[in-house]
Formats: structure tokens, sequence, C-alpha cells
């Protein structure tokens, strides 16, 4: 039998909440390992104390680091197979959008001037870079995910929800686990553990290794090489020091460095525009003499010429310290995290020579420090309050450059009025090279109270009030091409890219908070009834901004008002028939005032991105999650989403790419879907295992499987009608064999069913209308060896 799993996968409260599977036991005691089914208490920390999924009125799921072992959930992208609610859209490590119902991180470039709308935490400690999402997950004991805002209790303010991964700490009891895997397509996996203590009583030590390595899925015709392979490494050391009974000192440093030969997108479809048709694809293409490397993007062919490089670099340092002052709990939690980005891009998806080099080295260096004190459960009111603060500073440096076909394919044959001819090199050797430099200092102080006013009846308040400052410089300089004194031919270099620098701060104070009630209708059964406010703070435009007729920068636009959200929701989380069944459901509806998003210049020729307050958002919403064990065997789970999210006014956004015409486009969003969202989604699965006693040694086999569905969605952030992801089914498969001695075996199948799918959807710069896409893994297979010792 296994060791338990602590807080395993628990279905908690709305969608996403699937399998339950239970616990592991501290792996210090003595405990029998069994496996354990939905029926069993899950232990989660989303209110900072330990507490029963089921009894906590928050919107949480729960996935336990069993599960993740076993379905071979490696990164927070496979993550979402199980969270029907999460998506995580990524055009690379530093562009990655992350969402909770619909919700947190914008589609398109990221901005280094945006809060994250989904908080991400591993041990408490917020990682504030996006791409954090995509280091492997290794050794992890449960990840919690928080749905709605969290801005009361959890370190930065997350209006969207959190997402918290707990990895697994030190214990006394010596244990050492090895993990192979191996796959087609040159999979390679490998997982190492090793734990005990090093002081008996008084100091215990944990160190954790992973690799993963897999050749590309796309072959690129240009270059003759595979891309889009997965090359990742991670190494995690921990220290627990226990000088008392009362007292706990865990010091912990990771590392983890990503340098894949991604992110290559192919070819998608060409979408027809307003403009001339001398301005549009086919025109161009056929000028330049190119074609695509296949028109059917799952032919997986690219052929870009530039060098692809991904690659990141995570690290930190951290302090934890645990102090049971008998009255209450005092806990301090200090880090330090870095993070290293080097990318390599070609940002038009083509052989041509349009843009040759898409650079922008980042470095991002961050420290934090939080206090808290919590009651010990003493009386009928349950309270936490805190201090936290965060420091973050970013620096950019960034290279662009075009081509010898960048004139024809951006500005075209003739420009200006009167028009005068552009000469076919004028953009090539052109180049803008930027140095983008971010500060910000956040400060907030939080408290949250649990009345148990009856048996039955609760009620939780919480209240933070969070001031935030933020500086930004950022400076452009635009160099080479052909030297030219004639003013249209300067005019359509400018639009392309010109020199300019500007400097902007901002600071803002806001509360946040919540209040929710609930009831409890039978032991089994409880209702809940929240409303919680939350607060984003205004952000900054760190990637450049729109610029006037003469060239300087429109100022107005560097800055933007903070976004502030109301949430309201009711859930009902059930446990029946002896606690074999499990149903939970939850309805919300939220709206978000001043909507921070990334819009894009239409101007002709021009490519910036940019930020801008959308005036209003709402999304609302029903989940649904169920897990039944049918027999001591056999369980299965489901859980269903239905979330309806749109742009309830935004009278002045940039025109899809099929309304766009020559010059400034602004078309009038209100009522229209918000882009990155599934209207419907689902995760399904089942887990069967059955005595399999093989030569006289008891032995256990199993059968799991799973499947996820996400419905249309759109990947555009003017929703074009072009860039339209299709629903798709990826379904997975496991079949194994376990011993008592703690060997494990077991075969895979990943998207089992060959479903051709797209992850992201691009149109690609100067608005062609040709559409780029990147394709998912298509169907895999392999091995997986764990062993115990």
């Amino acid at each position: 039998m296994r060791h338990l799993l602590l807080a395993t996968t628990a279905l908690a409260f709305a969608l996403p909440a699937l399998p339950a599977f239970a616990a592991d036991a501290p792996a210090d005691t003595a405990a029998e390992a069994q496996i354990v089914d939905s029926g069993d208490t899950v232990i989660v920390s989303a209110r900072r104390r330990s507490e029963d999924v089921q009894t906590v009125p928050v919107a949480i799921s729960v996935v336990g680091g069993q599960l993740l072992d076993k379905a071979g959930i490696n990164n927070f992208e496979q993550l979402q197979r199980y969270q029907p609610t999460v998506q995580l859209i990524t055009q690379n490590p530093r562009n990655t959008a992350t969402t909770i119902r619909g919700l947190g991180s914008t589609i398109g470039l990221t901005n280094d001037g945006l809060e994250q709308g989904v908080g991400i935490y591993v041990d408490e400690v917020f990682y504030a870079r996006p791409g954090s999402a995509l280091i492997d997950l290794v050794d992890i004991e449960r990840i919690e995910v928080l749905r709605g805002p969290q801005g009361t209790l959890f370190g930065k303010n997350t209006t969207a929800g959190a997402i918290h991964v707990i990895t697994r700490a030190p214990t006394f009891k010596p244990e050492a686990n090895l993990e192979v895997s191996l796959g087609d397509k040159g999979f390679l996996q490998t997982k190492a553990v090793i734990n005990g203590p090093l002081i008996d009583g008084t100091v215990a030590g944990r160190l954790v290794f992973g690799s993963t390595r897999r050749d590309g899925v796309l072959y690129n015709v240009t270059t003759k090489t595979k891309q889009n392979d997965l090359n990742s490494h991670i190494l995690r050391g921990q220290l627990l020091f226990t000088p008392s009974e009362n007292l706990s000192v865990k010091i912990a440093a990771d590392y983890a460095l990503t340098d894949p030969e991604g992110f290559a997108q192919g070819f998608v479809r060409f979408g027809p525009t307003l403009r001339n048709a001398n301005r549009q694809f086919p025109y161009l293409a056929a000028q330049a003499g190119y074609a695509p490397a296949s028109q059917n993007v799952y032919d997986r062919l690219v052929d870009v010429d530039g060098e692809l490089q991904a690659k990141q670099r995570v690290k930190g340092v951290s302090a934890t310290v645990n102090w049971d002052l008998g009255w209450a709990d005092f806990t301090s939690i200090t880090a330090h995290r870095a993070w290293n980005w080097w990318p390599q891009n070609d940002r038009d998806y083509t052989s041509l020579k349009i843009r040759t080099k898409s650079s922008n080295n980042s470095e991002q260096r961050q420290i934090s420090q939080e206090f808290r004190l919590a009651s010990n459960d003493v009386g009928n009111i349950d309270w936490v309050v805190g201090v936290y603060a965060f420091s973050q500073r970013v620096e950019t440096n960034g290279t662009e450059a075009w081509g010898a076909d960048a004139a024809r394919w951006l500005i075209g044959n003739t420009t200006g009025t009167p028009a005068v001819a552009v000469p076919a090199d004028l953009l090539d050797g052109y180049q803008q090279e930027i140095l983008a430099v971010g500060k910000t200092d956040s400060l907030a102080a939080f408290g949250q109270l649990t009345w148990q006013a009856t048996e039955k009846l609760s009620l939780t308040a919480g209240l933070r009030y969070t001031t935030e400052k933020k500086t930004q410089l950022y400076d452009q300089v635009a160099s080479g091409g052909l030297a030219t004194t004639t003013p249209q031919l300067i005019a359509a270099k400018n639009g392309i890219s010109r020199t300019y620098t500007y400097t902007a701060e901002l600071e803002d104070s806001k509360p946040s908070g919540l209040l929710s009630l609930s009831y409890k209708l039978t032991p089994s059964i409880n209702t809940y009834a929240s409303y919680s406010k939350g607060f984003k703070s205004g952000g900054i435009n760190a990637a450049g901004i729109p610029t006037d007729t003469a060239g300087a920068p429109i100022l107005k636009s560097a800055v933007l008002r903070p976004e502030e959200v109301d949430a309201f929701e009711i859930g009902l989380k059930s446990q029946l028939f002896d606690r074999r069944a499990t149903v939970n459901v939850a309805a919300f509806t939220t709206s978000i005032k001043d909507y921070q998003a990334n819009v894009v210049d239409s101007g002709l020729g021009s490519i910036r991105g940019y930020l801008a307050n959308v005036e209003k958002v709402e999304v609302n919403g029903v989940e649904l999650d169920t897990r039944f064990r049918i027999t001591d065997n056999l369980s299965v789970y489901g859980a269903v989403a239905y979330t309806d999210a749109k742009y309830a006014s935004f009278k002045n956004a940039p025109a899809p790419l099929e309304l766009q015409a020559s010059g400034n486009s602004v078309v009038d969003l209100s009522g229209v879907d918000l882009p990155g969202v599934s209207k419907w989604g689902g995760a399904f699965g089942f887990d069967y295992s059955i005595d399999a006693p093989f030569n006289g040694i008891d032995g256990q086999a199993y059968l799991s499987g799973d499947a996820n569905y996400r419905s249309d969605w759109n990947s555009d952030a003017s929703v074009s009608k072009y860039a339209v992801i299709e629903a798709s089914t990826i379904a997975n498969f496991r079949f194994g064999y376990r011993t008592p001695n703690g060997l494990d075996t077991y075969f895979w199948v990943k998207n089992a069913f060959d479903e051709e799918y797209l992850t992201i959807l691009t149109i690609q710069q100067g608005n062609s209308g040709a559409i780029y896409g990147q394709p998912g893994d298509p169907r895999t297979f392999g091995v997986t060896i764990r062993k115990a010792f």
C-alpha cells in the first residue's frame, strides 16, 4: 500500500476541483501507506490555516501530488487538463497569460508594467514573472487553485485568483525516490528525491532534481532542424530546523533552467481585410516570391529563418519561520527571487527578411517579506492578521531589426502624400534598441476574521489595504536602414520605429476585502454566499506607447488606472452516500471596472502593442464538480464550467483584422465576447485498480484515464473572427502495476486520439491578413518507472 499524499485532490467547490485522492500523512509518521478515495478529508491552507476543503467557503480546488505524479503533469500548462477554469495561453515564457474564469492576464504582448491578475505562489512565496508558470513541477504535495479575487490574505492583490503550489517539505524519516520516463520523440525525463535527518530530531534536509528533454514536434524546412522541443532542469533543496516543539525554520533554495528551441508557429490561414489588395498577404507573398512551408498547420512544417531561443532562468531563496506561541501562531516568510530571460524570435514567422531579429532580454529581481499572526482555534472566533512588503526591479534591453523584405511588406510600393516610391531596401538594416527599467514597491496590511455564530452559521470578513508605487523609464533609439532626406520616407520609417524616450510614475492606495456567509444544512452539506472586492494597482506601459504626428510620446497613454473588481458568488459543497459522492456547485458574477488590456496601435505600418483601460468587463458563470467512488476499486469524476465573459463597454477599441483599412481603425467592441475564454470547459476521468498478485508477491494493477474539453475561444485582443481557435477534446490514458516494495511501472499515452488543436493564434505583424499558430502536441506514448527506497 502507498504513503498517503497529504491533501490530494479534492473537488472543492466549483468546477475544476478534480479527483480527491487523499492526503499524504507526514512522511515522518509510521502511518501505513494506503490508497485513499474522495471520502477522506482533504486539508488546505487557503485561509492561512489548515482546514477541510469541504468546509471552506472559498472557491477552491485541489490537485494532489499523487495525481500529478501518476498523470505525468509536469507544469501549469498540463495542469489545465484537470482545472477547466484555468487556462494558460503562451507564445513563449515571457508572453504567457494565465487566467482563471477568463480573467487574469491579457492576450498578446506581455507588458512588464502590468500586474498579473492570477497570482502564482510556491510555498507562500509570490512569483511575479509569468514565465514562472512554465517551470517543471517536481516533488509537489498539492496545488491549490483559488478562484475569484484573493486580495485579502495573499501577498499581491490577485483579482482573478491564485495558484498556490505546496512542495513536499523535509521530514525526519529517511526516504528516496527515483523516477525515469521514456517516450517517443526522444522523450526522457528523470526525477530524483532524497530526504532524511541530518541531525536527528533537529535538522532534516530534502534535495530534489528534475530534468526533461524531448525532440521538437515541428520541422523547419529552412534550417532543416526540429523545433519546439523540451529542455528543462530544476534543482531544489530544503533544510528544516526544529530547535523546539514550538518552533520550526525552513530554508529553501531553488534553481530552474529552460532552454528550448521554440516557440515557432506555422501558417494557418489568410484573413482578408479592408485594405487595398496590394497591402494583403496574397499580393505581398507573390511579390516576394514566397509561399508558406505548408497550407496545413498540422503538417507541422515551419520555415522561419531567424534564430529561435526561449531561455529562462528562475531561482530564489526563502526562509519560513513558524512559531507556536500558544494563543496564536506566528509566521514569517522572507524571500528573494530572480528571473532572467534570453529570447530570440523570428516575429514574421516566415523565411522572408521582414523582421529579422526580436530579442528583448530581461532581468528581474524581487524581495518580499510577510509577517502573519493567526489565532489557535480558541473559542468561536478565528482570526489572521499580517503585513506584506514587496519590491521588484525589471530591466529589459531589447533589439528589433528589419531586413530586405520589410519595406515592401510593411510599407508598400509607395507611401505618403503626395505618394513617393519606396525603395526596396528602405528598411534593410533598420534597427531599434530599447532600455526599459521599471520599479515597484508595495506595502499592505491585512486581516480576516471568522465568527462561528452558531453551530451551523459562520460569518467571515476580511480587509486589506495596499499602497503601491511604480516608476518606469523607457528609452528607444532607432537607427540604420537606407539614409534618406525625403519626408515621406522618413515618416514611413518612423511608422515602423522611431527614437523617443519617456518616464512615468504612479502611486495608488486602495482597500480590498471580502464578506462571506456560510451555513451547514447538514454535517456534510455546506452552503455559502460571498462578496469580494478586488483591486489591481495601476499599470505603466513598459514596452513603448503611441506617438503623435510630431513623433512625441503621448504621455497620457503611459499610465493606466487601477483595475477594480466586484465579485458575487453562491455555492454548495456536499458529500453524500456515506461520503462516497462529492457534488459541488457554484454560480458567480464578476464586474471589472477599468479592465487593463493589451491593445494594438492600428496605424498604417505600426506594430506597437500597448496597455489601455477598457471601461467595463463582465463575467458570469456556473461551475459543477462531481466525484463518485463507485466501488472500492473504481472512482470517476467530472467537472463542467460555463463562463460567459464579455467586453461590457469598450467603445474605443482597435478594430479586428477584418475591419482594418488604411490608417487608424477604431470600433465599438461593447457586448463582444472576451478573448481567451472558452464558454464551455470540462474535465472527466476514471481510476480503476485491482489486487493482482504476481509470483507470490502482492501487487496492484490499475487503469486510469482523463479527458478535457474546451469550446471555441478567440486568440486576439481585438476578437478577430480569423483568430478563433476551434473546440478540442484531449484524452490521456495510463495502465500500470505497483508493488508494496515501492516499485511502480506504467505505460501512458497522451492525446490518445491524436486530436488536432491549436494552443494560440497570432496575427502577423503589419496586419497583412496572415494568421500563424502553434499546434498542440500530437499523440505521444511512453513508459514510467518509479521506485521508492
